[in-house]
């Protein structure tokens, strides 16, 4: 019986903690909704804070993406002004210049301009064109990002909807096992009265103590419910007011085979979430040192102006040799050459980029090993869980033919109680152990199906 205390239940349902508290069901104004596993992947889906926040980084590349194509278009940069300006006529230069005119606050008067120049790029070497292949494989990197939260999300709730499942097996054993003790007490009760040489009131103690172990393990399974139900509904993000229940009544083995090695493996390179993300991330980066690179050439640009001012009480000089501030119309186009050189600076941008394309490579190569390793182990996982269900079902199978011979010699004064005391114990240790198994086979097809970056929600892609 000692070894039935060893079932995991602890451990494995208070991974599922979370800081939620589960709303009371069929208290007034509360409504309780029966849920699916695919519908409660669907709906933490929605209502993931992860998903909003991998949509907005996607957002702000996609932003980048049309900041780095407006650099094609022309620029146009205007400015106005309006102000005081001194008084002036043509006398003053006309027949000869007056180098002697004294300034006067009386002469003031008043000046609008306006100065338009606009500017488009012709060639850039690079600069534009490379930025916009780096945005654009940045937006696939955001992509792939929101795909791998929602692939976690799912995960998460596969093991908070399973844990339920099991948590409710489990009390399932238990209350069984509560029976046979009730029914053990009672045999042995109507033994000690009849004066039976098999009756033995120290049985009765013994069945008293294996009791409290079993009713112990009850209220740690009824926990575990709770607090599993309570970190799904936080994940779902249900209002207070709502509660969750899964649909599933029964912890089962799916009824699907296991695929092969090498085909999981090879799918898992192909669609993995963060292979592609390597892979655009490398491109971005590799655009991004180009386009670093082009700095060190100039942009070759085609230039438009027009300025015009006008001031009130100041003439209008027409000389191609005098420019007035205050007083013109003017205007023309011409082709334009802008060229920063420095001593350094642009060579360390470079090298910056180079070093985070490295970076990425590096990661890469780890990817390259570990995401396989991972796949297998979850692969290994289900055919040692898959085998698990098949030897804990027979064993347990046989602990309950042995408990009834047990208590068939016990009623017979033949046998010794703890022959079915230790039965009993090995019956529920491994019924326990068979749906943990079938748990265990659940969550590593969950994870594999997380290493192969398959979509959580087939009918919802």
């Amino acid at each position: 019986m000692k070894r039935f205390a060893q079932i995991p239940l602890t451990a494995l349902l208070l991974t599922t903690i979370l800081a939620a508290s589960p709303a009371v069901a069929g208290s007034p104004g509360h409504t309780t909704l029966v849920l699916d596993l695919e519908t409660c992947i669907s709906t933490a889906l929605q209502a993931a804070p992860e998903i909003g926040e991998a949509q907005a980084d996607l957002a702000l590349t996609s932003s980048k993406l049309d900041e780095a194509k407006a650099y094609r278009y022309p620029q146009i940069n205007v400015m106005s002004l309006f102000g005081p300006a001194p008084g002036a006529k043509r006398e003053d230069i006309s027949p000869t210049i007056n180098t002697n005119k004294a300034f006067s606050i009386r002469d003031l008067t008043w000046f609008a301009s306006t100065d338009v120049l606009i500017t488009q790029p012709l060639w850039t070497f690079g600069k534009i064109s490379e930025n916009m292949k780096a945005a654009t494989h940045g937006s696939e990197v955001d992509k792939a990002k929101k795909l791998q939260k929602g692939n976690e999300v799912a995960l998460e709730v596969k093991k908070y909807y399973y844990s339920i499942l099991l948590a409710r097996e489990m009390q399932t054993v238990i209350a069984e096992l509560q029976l046979y003790m009730i029914q053990g007490k009672k045999k042995i009760q109507e033994l000690i009265d009849k004066e039976s040489d098999s009756g033995d009131p120290m049985d009765l103690y013994k069945i008293d103590a294996y009791s409290g172990e079993i009713n112990k393990y009850m209220e740690e399974a009824l926990k575990g419910e709770q607090l599993a139900t309570a970190a799904l509904k936080a994940r779902l993000g249900l209002a207070d007011n709502v509660d969750v229940s899964v649909a599933s009544e029964r912890l089962e083995l799916p009824n699907d085979t296991t695929p092969e090695l090498t085909g999981v493996i090879e799918k898992a390179r192909l669609q993995r979430p963060e292979f592609k993300q390597l892979k655009e991330g490398m491109a971005a980066r590799t655009a991004l040192v180009e386009a670093a690179k082009a700095n060190y050439y100039p942009d070759v640009f085609l230039a438009g102006m027009i300025s015009w001012a006008y001031a009130d009480n100041r003439d209008r000089i027409k000389n191609p040799y005098i420019n007035d501030t205050f007083q013109h119309t003017y205007g023309g186009a011409a082709l334009g050459l802008k060229w920063h050189l420095d001593f350094g600076i642009t060579s360390a941008k470079v090298a910056a980029e180079q070093a985070q394309l490295n970076r990425l490579s590096s990661t890469k190569s780890y990817a390259d090993s570990y995401i396989p390793l991972q796949t297998q182990k979850a692969w290994l996982e289900m055919q040692e869980a898959k085998n698990n269900v098949s030897i804990t079902k027979n064993a347990f199978q046989s602990a309950k033919k042995w408990g009834a011979a047990a208590l068939a010699n016990f009623d017979f004064g033949i046998g010794n109680p703890r022959d079915v005391f230790d039965a009993v114990g090995i019956y529920g240790k491994m019924k326990a152990a068979h749906y943990q198994a079938i748990f265990d086979y659940n969550m590593a097809k969950a994870n594999l199906e997380y290493a192969m970056g398959d979509y959580p929600v087939p009918s919802a892609k």
